[in-house]
């Protein structure tokens, strides 16, 4: 199966302008089967390159083990060779990320200092046809636009994705015939985490109703990047006769779509420039219809309100207070650069212990919803875990020496008017499983 692989990764970096002959190019090497096979496949396609290797130090003595097969077979090719051990799970307390968000991060933002210091003008990434697939499914279980069932982008800004044709099974074989060496991450193999219960679990059992699904969700994921593209051409067309820029503010009048269009869809479009996402767009769009105005909803770097019919768009600044009401039946909300997940969970079902900071256990029967999300306020106070007098939240960050601009950032969840969380940092003891907890509230705080 991976015989002709040589040829069809250079029919696709044609057939797609991925690569330029002069680029010089970073690529990104793990260790594992795919970027492995990327690498060698570079070198024997002529491109300069570069290799670039991340130990998170997550994983032991596999990790370093990595970091000595990328290095020596770098070498064997007469690669430059630039390795960074990271301190992903300091990163992760200080910031409340999730492991996946933190180390995705640190790579990204070393990759770009990389690329700036040397000269690289491309990154490659090792991303396949299965990943796509794999992220179609994760995007469609949390809640997407169709945005969200195009899989992973061949081109985004220098990151190109030159094996995005090919399946895990064509690479792997390849990397047999040619005798290329790799290493197999343990942590491919747990369902701790969701990719790895759609790899694991879900694929394997489609496969079994249809062997060719790898080629038939590629070209389902093909046809919905088309539509994709053909709906942000439209968009762009729409935006320019609804739109307005006046004094830092976008301001957009719905009136003005085409009425034969549907208005919530094209809102959701218009305001995707900006971060908007989800539930935020469906809350705003039902305070449209409803005339509501003043009401804020928040996206990472932008905040939206209507007004007198019209939907005002500004950038976020430090003293926005920030808020959202989360419904029982929401499963995420967004407020300021964060994003919040919310599941309910039976108490046999869940691990307390060792709970990390960004992920909050409550007891459920003890809330009263709607909860609120929103950035402290001085005078804001609660009841640390652990404790049993009342702290003042200002006091609170201050005895965790917490930098400004992280107090800046700092939300709160609260129920009927306490305080339950201070979000990636503290549960209120008074809503702490105890052993008469029945159900449970788990909510996931992630950086965005």
């Amino acid at each position: 199966m991976g015989a002709n692989l040589h040829y069809r990764f250079e029919k696709y970096i044609k057939d797609n302008d991925l690569l330029e002959p002069d680029d010089k190019v970073l690529a990104a090497v793990s260790g594992g089967v795919d970027s492995m096979v990327l690498m060698k496949l570079l070198v024997e396609s002529g491109y300069d390159c570069g290799v670039a290797h991340c130990n998170f130090q997550l994983r032991g003595e596999e990790a370093y083990e990595d970091e000595v097969l990328v290095q020596g077979e770098a070498e064997k090719l007469g690669l430059p060779h630039y390795n960074v051990r990271f301190d992903t799970a300091a990163e992760m307390e200080r910031t409340g990320e999730s492991v996946q968000v933190a180390a995705r991060r640190l790579r990204y933002d070393w990759f770009r200092r990389l690329c700036d210091e040397h000269g690289y003008t491309v990154i490659a990434i090792a991303h396949h046809a299965d990943d796509s697939i794999e992220t179609f499914f994760i995007n469609l279980f949390r809640g997407t636009g169709l945005k969200g069932l195009t899989g992973i982008s061949r081109v985004n800004g220098r990151v190109v994705r030159p094996l995005l044709f090919a399946s895990r099974r064509e690479i792997a074989d390849y990397a047999a015939l040619n005798g290329i060496p790799y290493r197999e991450d343990s942590s491919n193999r747990s369902t701790k985490y969701l990719r790895n219960k759609i790899r694991l679990g879900l694929i394997p059992r489609i496969k079994e109703i249809n062997p060719a699904f790898t080629e038939v969700m590629g070209a389902n994921v093909q046809r919905l990047t088309d539509a994709q593209s053909f709906i942000d051409a439209a968009i762009e067309n729409i935006r320019a006769g609804v739109e307005e820029h006046r004094d830092g503010i976008v301001v957009i009048d719905p009136s003005k779509i085409d009425p034969s269009y549907p208005h919530h869809f094209v809102i959701y479009e218009l305001l995707t420039r900006y971060g908007f996402r989800g539930t935020v767009v469906d809350g705003l769009c039902h305070a449209l219809e409803q005339g509501q105005t003043g009401k804020r909803f928040y996206a990472k770097d932008y905040v939206a309100y209507v007004d007198r019919g019209r939907i005002m768009v500004s950038p976020v600044t430090d003293g926005d207070a920030c808020g959202v009401d989360i419904g029982r039946d929401m499963k995420k909300a967004y407020c300021g650069n964060s994003v919040f997940y919310f599941r309910f969970l039976d108490i046999d079902n869940v691990d307390t212990l060792n709970v990390p900071e960004h992920v909050a256990l409550l007891d459920a029967d003890k809330l009263r919803f709607p909860l609120h999300a929103r950035r402290w306020e001085e005078g804001d106070g609660f009841v640390p875990l652990g404790m049993t007098g009342r702290k003042k939240v200002s006091d609170y960050l201050i005895d965790k020496k917490v930098p400004m601009a992280e107090k800046n950032r700092q939300f709160v969840v609260l129920s009927g008017g306490d305080i339950v969380w201070l979000a990636g940092r503290r549960i209120d003891d008074r809503y702490r499983i105890t052993d008469s907890t029945e159900n449970i509230l788990q909510i996931v705080k992630e950086i965005i």
